[in-house]
C-alpha cells in the first residue's frame, strides 16, 4: 500500500511542477506546427495542384528539423474557399524559422505563389 501511495504522490508532484513551468518554458520544448491552407486561382491546373503536393511532400528529409508533412485536398464544407491544405511539423520554433530560406522552399514558391492565395497558421503543441 505505501508503494502505491508513494507513486501516487510522485505523480501528483510531477503535474503539479509541469502546471507550474511558465507557458514560454513549455513552448521552447514543444514541437512546431506550421499549417497552411490555398485557394487556387483560376488559371491552377490539375497538374500544378499534383506539383504542389509531390514538391511539399519532398520536402521531409531535405528540410532540416522538418519532422512531418501531410498534405491534401480540404473536404471541410466550412473550407470558406480553400481547397487545399497541409501541416508541417518541426522539431522546434528555430527548425521552422530556418524552413522560408531554405532553397527547396524557394523553388517552390517561386512557381507556386502566383498560382494561390494562401492563409497560414503557426503553432506551439
Amino acid at each position: 500500500m505505501k508503494t502505491s501511495r508513494r507513486r501516487l504522490l510522485q505523480h501528483a508532484g510531477i503535474a503539479t511542477a509541469a502546471a507550474a513551468l511558465p507557458l514560454t518554458a513549455m513552448a521552447e520544448t514543444a514541437k512546431f506546427f506550421h499549417v497552411f491552407a490555398f485557394q487556387w486561382k483560376p488559371q491552377a491546373t490539375a497538374a500544378d495542384k499534383q506539383r504542389a503536393a509531390k514538391d511539399t511532400l519532398a520536402f521531409k528529409g531535405v528540410i532540416p528539423g522538418l519532422l512531418a508533412v501531410n498534405v491534401g485536398d480540404n473536404i471541410s464544407p466550412k473550407g470558406k474557399g480553400y481547397t487545399y491544405a497541409g501541416v508541417m511539423q518541426f522539431a522546434d520554433e528555430a527548425s521552422y524559422k530556418a524552413y522560408p530560406t531554405h532553397p527547396a522552399h524557394q523553388a517552390l514558391l517561386k512557381w507556386l505563389v502566383p498560382l494561390i492565395d494562401p492563409i497560414e497558421f503557426d503553432f506551439h503543441a
